[in-house]
């Protein structure tokens, strides 16, 4: 049919096409593109929708320009695709296909494939004048099997990519474009772009997993009913991926996860290795329960150790194992590095928790979200939990802020018994019970696997993941361990990183692909591949605000230098100041909070990482002058405190903003760094402040940071009590915290913060 013999020329006509279009392009004049009548239509499903974007399309392909040949392709296809001539638009998809063939960086595969198959279905939807699910069937079966197996995979990832989430961004652009009747060429094709979107995802997304599963049978063989014996008898139930193409025993990759999911198993097949997702004791599995009973944390170094040496011993296995994972998946490879096997050669992790340190206390104080997550797990372990509802909990928050109750008393109002959250508080400081999950100093100095550990500036598992990297280089100098940070939250591994993350606009440098970047690294370890660039040095991080990576040796090295800046009051009730000289003769700056006051327990904190004032619940900020040039802050802030104070234990908060000339406060890191004064100085035993009497906390963020700040803006400085419904409350007595309530609140808690207080900013020379 020579309607669909677009899909079917060679690869020189294809480049000749390409070539022509580069050429019309290069020679189109370079004057201003000119602007369109357009009247949106109200809604992504209005009916008169497709006519008016066909309209609009049609309208824009005769003067459309573009100096970038492969965009200009690339584009053109979403054209004409819209504005109905599909033949047409596969044909020049195949010329860009083509012309990206062997390219070093030949762009997202999975969205150019996506496209590929949608146009080549239009096409013969209209040539053969076939149902679609028929046409998508067809061309689908066509044009994927020949993909390898990494392309493929990459592809229907795409595929499977959220119908709602392309509505919501054409519902957007519809909105923002309904107050004007003219639209630019280039808003234009962006508009026809997240059209398009809609309507391929509208028309796929139900046909793509039967079609997926056939193509998946045909890669791999999958193994769900995998068993394994531990040590001391309990069972742990895997899934085992691997490609039916391997020639020989491949290395594998392990995730040991609490959660009953497939995980990353088939792309790890997908990217050549035997792909392995082994769960926790007690986790359901396909409605199979794997027996016992769900004990976070304290069975997983063991167990994961028994899952590598059974993968060592499979013919497919070529007897080495790396492990990955993020969150609780990427604590269970150091759980299992405290005796490492010999088979485990490699672990890379993202926002790895840290028992302990960062989960389910941070800075000494328990959170509220540790309840609620061992709760879960004990409902996941006998069927599924209502109570996963977020407004119940908020609700089951504000109760137990409202009534004053022990924090030990949390657990009762949830009205489930919870041994589990009960457990974690008799341990509040960093006693055996948490060092034993992870290596201790003797461990770490013998562990000499390599190790790539990513988080962000804004993971909640940042302190988690800066321990590991920190202790690790610590007891072993020589400790092939290698650090990625960036912009990003603790879902970036799951979602990718985002181009607005709360509100920030993230740098166009910290977009990358984190996983294929992981696997790049493995291929690195286990295939002598070349180490990425991006992984040149032992730490690596983005700058925001300066659009680029830097590396380091290690990260006393990151910064370089430091700024002091001295905590300094201001007359008239002005913000209090960040000085660059010191006063010991100014009057120290008073706070003062009484515990027993809860008119907020409505309170939530905010998300957005911009807004247009800092966060002051129970808070001072300090500001500094306005700077004179940008200045690039780099590195784990620190400080010393130098206070009087009425109560024997305080909470503390401390957040950074950097105020910009606009008035926006934009934060520097989130969430804030959490300090219980009594365990600052030694996180395993608790020293008590003296009430009464001056005295001084020194202290070193948990939370490392990168952002060149402007010239024109302020540094800011927000020191706060902790006092909120969604965490631990130290009221001060110096008893146990988790047992205090607000009988122990007595008056006011006062402290009086004197000049000689100071913050030490990094920054790069």
């Amino acid at each position: 049919m020579t309607g669909i013999i677009a899909g079917r020329r060679s690869v020189r006509a294809g480049c000749i096409a390409g070539l022509l279009a580069f050429l019309a392009c290069a020679a189109a004049p370079r004057g201003a593109a000119a602007d369109f009548d357009f009247h949106p239509p109200a809604v992504p499903d209005d009916p008169a929708a497709a006519a008016i974007m066909r309209d609009l399309a049609q309208r824009i392909l005769p003067v459309y320009q573009e100096p970038d040949p492969d965009l200009y392709l690339d584009n053109l296809s979403a054209l004409q695709i819209v504005a109905g001539d599909f033949a047409a638009a596969y044909g020049t998809r195949q010329s860009l296909r083509n012309r990206r063939s062997g390219a070093d960086d030949a762009g997202p595969v999975g969205r150019e494939v996506t496209y590929d198959v949608y146009a080549y279905a239009k096409a013969k939807q209209a040539a053969y004048r076939l149902a679609f699910a028929d046409a998508f069937a067809a061309a689908f079966n066509e044009l994927v099997p020949r993909l390898a197996d990494e392309d493929a995979y990459s592809a229907v990832t795409w595929m499977h990519r959220s119908a709602q989430a392309s509505r919501s961004a054409l519902q957007q652009a519809l909105g923002q474009d309904r107050a004007v009747d003219r639209i630019g060429q280039r808003e234009a094709v962006d508009l026809i772009w997240k059209y398009l979107s809609f309507e391929a995802y509208r028309d796929f997304g139900s046909l793509v997993d039967p079609l997926d599963a056939a193509d998946d049978r045909r890669r791999y063989v999958t193994d769900d009913q995998v068993l394994v014996r531990t040590r001391d008898g309990a069972t742990i139930a895997a899934v085992v991926i691997r490609p039916k193409s391997a020639a020989k025993p491949l290395p594998a990759l392990l995730e040991f996860t609490i959660y009953d999911s497939p995980g990353y198993a088939r792309e790890c097949a997908a990217h050549g290795y035997a792909g392995v997702v082994a769960y926790v004791r007690g986790v359901h599995l396909g409605g199979r329960r794997n027996p016992g009973r769900i004990v976070p944390f304290q069975h997983d170094g063991e167990d994961a150790r028994s899952v590598i040496d059974w993968i060592a011993k499979q013919p497919w296995s070529d007897g080495r194992v790396g492990m990955y994972g993020d969150g609780y998946s990427g604590f269970t490879p150091w759980a299992a590095a405290t005796h490492p096997p010999r088979a485990l050669k490699a672990i890379a992790t993202s926002a790895s928790t840290a028992p302990g340190i960062d989960f389910p206390m941070a800075g000494g104080i328990f959170r509220n979200e540790a309840l609620r997550w061992s709760s879960q797990l004990i409902g996941a372990a006998v069927a599924p939990d209502p109570a996963q509802d977020p407004s119940r909990w908020r609700s089951l928050d504000q109760e137990w802020y409202r009534s004053g109750r022990a924090y030990r008393d949390l657990g009762h109002l949830s009205g489930r018994p919870d041994p589990i959250f009960t457990r974690w508080l008799n341990h509040p400081s960093y006693d055996r019970f948490w060092q034993s999950m992870v290596p201790n100093r003797e461990q770490f100095a013998r562990l000499n696997i390599p190790v790539l550990t990513m988080t962000g500036y804004f993971a909640a598992a940042e302190a988690g993941a800066l321990y590991y990297f920190s202790e690790h280089h610590r007891y072993n100098p020589h400790a092939s361990h290698t650090l990625l940070m960036g912009p990003y939250d603790d879902g970036v591994m799951q979602n990718g990183p985002s181009a607005v993350l709360n509100g920030y606009h993230v740098d166009a440098a910290a977009l990358i692909d984190l996983r294929e970047l992981r696997y790049r690294w493995f291929d690195h370890v286990f295939r002598a591949a070349a180490l990425p660039p991006l992984l040149q040095e032992p730490v690596n991080y983005e700058v925001m605000g300066a659009n680029e990576w830097r590396h380091a040796a290690s990260l006393p090295v990151v910064a370089g230098g430091s700024i002091r800046f001295h905590l300094q009051g201001a007359a008239g009730g002005d913000a209090q100041r960040l000085s660059a000289t010191p006063d010991r003769r100014a009057a120290p700056v008073a706070q003062e909070l009484d515990f027993r006051e809860r008119s907020d327990a409505g309170w939530t904190a905010p998300i957005d990482l911009v807004g247009r004032s800092a966060d002051l619940h129970n808070a001072l900020q300090f500001v500094s002058e306005p700077l004179a040039k940008p200045v690039e802050l780099s590195g784990l802030f620190s400080g010393r405190l130098d206070f009087t104070v009425n109560k024997m234990d305080v909470d503390l908060n401390i957040a950074l903003y950097e105020r910009l000339a606009n008035g926006d406060y934009l934060r520097l890191f989130e969430p804030a760094c959490e300090i219980r004064a009594s365990y600052a100085r030694d996180r395993i035993h608790r020293h008590l402040l003296k009430s009464g009497e001056r005295q001084q906390l020194a202290f070193t963020s948990e939370r490392l940071t990168s952002r060149r700040l402007q010239a024109g803006s302020r540094l800011v400085m927000v020191l706060g009590i902790n006092k909120r419904p969604d965490r631990e409350i130290n009221y001060g007595s110096g008893e146990d915290v988790s047992a205090e309530s607000i009988a122990n609140a007595g008056s006011a808690l006062i402290i009086r913060w004197y000049g000689d207080s100071y913050l030490d900013i990094p920054v790069h020379k």
